[in-house]
């Protein structure tokens, strides 16, 4: 253990000093006087110490407040929606579905960030292949994460640049790098060919991983069946989905979910049995006040306390539903709610994943082939959250859309769930009209199928790479 605390930080230091506010990060070699590459894939431990410094930087400080980590790439998605109300400073431009241009802070670091790292886990994956001293068993484990970890990476990076897969498969997405320090000169890819890779990535994880992990940081099997069931959620691959979600929480909703600790804060990725992937902090090692969502929604501790509840959202919540978390702020105005959800701390954990989503997509795409199947797992989820549930008397549709609205009430602020079911459901995103808004956005709501759910390619990839045109951003 003292050796792998030695090389972690040996070698998370050698992760930051590729970091920079430059996109030129991402070619730069990486040092060798720090840790050669015999440490680092000489043992299992190495290796190791290798993901733990991948997995830091997934919660590090890169560009700004709003744009420093994968808690603020999920939290911009968050604000774009109905259900939560930006009070006017950090993500404003995100709320306003505004921030989306080649030079847009937004855009760059969404690009550069997710290609760092996929770029060190490039490194990863073909270090450890090469590797002659791991032995057999422990590099299917460790590549078991790796592969898991880049088909994540490539997942968001697909879901931030194009329109849904369904939409058209032959339209251009980023281009796609295998090998380490080769991020320039490919060119666009398609969504067919991004998304075949992202499932390979993820099907070769699943037949040679592990559930062995350190802590919920790493991406386990548990994990890669959890990224899996999002993955085929979005391609409308619904047996492939049924079952990746029901491996990722266990298939047993009572022991998978932790009613009794919903309303401590969402600051501990060990709290309970229902966080399956996290960013952990600790007081001294923490993005500090980069930290999204829960330096943002806070009303109790000191932060940025910029954002609020739509109060018709707060009213889909029962009285005794474990998930009312809401308050009154006294304001008469858009400002009316706030939520505790998010307890604030430079060492509260970021959530990533949780078990809830899965007995979700499990529900959703169950509907497809046994309704009444759906409706009794909506229903289990349901009453462990509020003891007064009552099953639904829905069918059909009505059924379906139940479901959409229960993962709304679950999941907002963790993952941005009304932007990534509009976007994959080709849905609009309209704002209620009532006051519960800043900005109601009245006269150009978002419509099925809107450019502004997803980004434009940045200037800087456009200037450096001669294999993606000038005109890759018509029509976007």
């Amino acid at each position: 253990m003292k050796n792998f605390k030695i090389y972690a930080i040996a070698i998370l230091a050698m992760l930051v000093t590729t970091q920079s506010c430059s996109p030129d990060y991402l070619n730069e070699p990486q040092p060798t006087t720090s840790v050669s590459p015999d440490v680092v894939y000489g043992s299992k431990e190495g290796a190791t110490a290798l993901i733990a410094g991948i997995l830091r930087q997934t919660r590090a400080q890169f560009t700004a407040t709003d744009s420093g980590n994968l808690g603020s790439m999920y939290f911009a998605r968050t604000n774009k929606g109905n259900d939560v109300v930006n009070a006017g400073s950090w993500f404003l431009y995100d709320y306003a579905n505004d921030n989306r241009e080649p030079n847009y802070r937004r855009t760059v670091f969404t690009w550069n960030f997710l290609y760092y790292l996929i770029n060190q886990t490039n490194n990863l994956i073909q270090g450890v292949s090469a590797s002659t001293t791991i032995s057999e068993a422990d590099k299917n484990e460790l590549l078991g994460q790796g592969y898991a970890m880049r088909a994540y990476f490539y997942f968001e990076l697909s879901l931030e640049f194009q329109h849904t897969y369904n939409y058209d498969v032959n339209l251009p997405a980023p281009p796609i790098y295998d090998l380490p320090n080769q991020l320039e000169g490919k060119p666009m890819s398609t969504q067919k060919e991004m998304y075949a890779f992202i499932v390979a990535d993820i099907e070769k994880s699943l037949s040679i991983g592990s559930n062995s992990r350190i802590d919920k940081s790493y991406f386990n099997e548990q994990v890669a069946h959890g990224i899996a069931a999002r993955i085929y959620q979005v391609m409308g691959n619904w047996p492939k989905a049924q079952a990746n979600a029901n491996a990722a929480y266990g298939g047993n909703v009572a022991a998978a979910l932790s009613p009794q600790v919903y309303k401590n804060g969402f600051t501990s990725m060990d709290e309970g049995v229902e966080w399956l992937l996290a960013c952990p902090q600790t007081s001294d090692q923490s993005a500090y006040y980069y930290t999204a969502p829960s330096a943002f929604f806070t009303q109790t501790e000191s932060a940025y306390n910029n954002t609020f509840i739509n109060k018709n959202f707060a009213a889909l919540f029962s009285p005794t539903d474990v998930r009312n978390t809401f308050y009154a702020t006294g304001r008469t105005d858009y400002r009316a709610v706030y939520t505790r959800k998010f307890k604030f701390g430079f060492d509260s954990d970021v959530v990533l994943m949780r078990t809830a989503e899965m007995i979700l997509i499990e529900a959703e795409a169950m509907y497809y082939s046994n309704p009444n199947g759906a409706k009794n797992l909506l229903y289990q989820l349901q009453k462990n959250r509020d003891p007064n549930a009552v099953m639904s008397s829905n069918t059909g549709q009505a059924l379906l859309e139940e479901i959409y609205v229960e993962r709304r009430k679950e999941l907002y602020g963790e993952i941005g769930v009304e932007w990534y079911d509009a976007k994959r459901l080709r849905r609009g995103m309209p704002r209620d009209q009532n006051g519960a808004h800043r900005l109601p956005m009245t006269s150009n709501p978002i419509m099925p199928d809107d450019k502004r759910l997803f980004l434009k390619i940045p200037q800087a990839e456009i200037d450096a790479n001669p294999n993606i045109p000038a005109s890759v951003n018509d029509n976007r």
